[in-house]
């Protein structure tokens, strides 16, 4: 049977139907949700449930803690739903009025990166453009039911193909796809745009991109709308990645020549051949020897689990407001081991 699903503070209403979590039925009645994985693993989705009883489902402790649950919180995304409910969530308006949607596309170009990096440019249908944040992802809908998730590298404005940035993973089965057999101009099927990683554009204080790897896609993307925008705030961006090959793109480079942003590449461990001068050790631990207090900031981060929610708790103890992060952790899917938005 159906369930009735109340909103607070908003007081929006929305049916949960058999077989749904409690995000998707929010999604599918347009009732924006925030939202990261969709697996249990980022607590992006991370809700109160004031009245009624769900059933939490599986998911990371990371994302959700036992004195969280204790205080009634749930992540939407794994909770099946017992009952009428009441619950409490900072919804996001701004992903509100843009529909999800299953397009056909076109791949008009693969170019190798660096060693690991492929670009991975799609075409949609004729007349037909994605709506879409910065900062956001779209799934590839797999035959066998599976899904592969991947940020938008492009910037909204921008919107004439899909730029992805994928990475060669160890045993990902769509990965290997990609670097060995896919071709130009063939179709593949897309679902999106999903998360609520994107650019809050209102906020006054300065920014502060730190990526690692691949990474620099969803930041690529933040920073193209910030300019087109002619978004003024400080804007500071941080690439961490393990050597210098792994560098796969100018671009902060030329941003900070134009003195659109500040760049700062760290390095982890530096090959002897790199003759590196620039800073290493990890990215986050970098941002806090440059900006020890950070209150006065909004941050961006987006690569690996490891490093995202390592630099967030980091980040936290160093002033920043738990609002003003905002993260994409790239955490894997199983089988298969490809990436996936959180």
């Amino acid at each position: 049977m159906s369930y009735t699903v109340t909103v607070r503070p908003s007081n929006r209403t929305f049916t949960v139907e058999p077989g749904e979590n409690l995000l998707q039925g929010a999604l599918r009645n347009g009732v924006p949700f925030p939202y990261g994985c969709r697996d249990g693993a980022c607590g992006t989705c991370k809700g109160k449930v004031l009245a009624g009883q769900v059933d939490r489902g599986q998911y990371s402790p990371r994302a959700l803690g036992a004195a969280e649950i204790n205080a009634g919180q749930a992540l939407f995304c794994q909770s099946q739903v017992l009952s009428d409910l009441v619950v409490e969530v900072a919804e996001v308006g701004a992903i509100a009025g843009i529909p999800i949607r299953r397009l056909p596309a076109k791949v008009e170009s693969i170019t190798r990166a660096n060693h690991d990096v492929m670009v991975v440019k799609l075409r949609l249908p004729a007349n037909q453009r994605l709506q879409f944040l910065a900062g956001q992802y779209i799934d590839f809908l797999l035959k066998n039911g599976e899904r592969r998730s991947y940020s938008i590298a492009n910037s909204p404005h921008n919107d004439e193909f899909i730029e992805l940035h994928i990475r060669k993973i160890a045993a990902g089965t769509f990965s290997d796809y990609v670097f060995n057999e896919l071709k130009e101009k063939a179709i593949l099927r897309i679902e999106g745009p999903h998360g609520s990683f994107f650019l809050r554009d209102a906020s006054p204080r300065p920014i502060i991109l730190m990526a690692g790897g691949t990474g620099f896609a969803p930041v690529k993307s933040l920073v193209e709308e910030a300019l087109y925008r002619g978004i003024d705030r400080p804007m500071y961006c941080y690439w961490g990645v393990r050597s210098r090959r792994d560098f796969y793109s100018d671009l902060p480079v030329q941003w900070a020549q134009r003195n659109a942003l500040q760049f700062v590449p760290v390095l982890s461990d530096p090959l002897p051949e790199d003759h590196w001068q620039g800073r290493t050790g990890l990215v986050h631990e970098t941002i806090l020897e440059d900006f020890p207090d950070l209150s006065g900031y909004d941050v961006y981060a987006c690569g690996a689990p490891a490093m995202v929610y390592t630099g967030r708790d980091a980040f936290i103890n160093h002033g920043l407001i738990s609002e003003n992060c905002f993260s994409d952790a790239f955490e894997f899917q199983h089988p298969g081991g490809d990436k996936t938005s959180a």
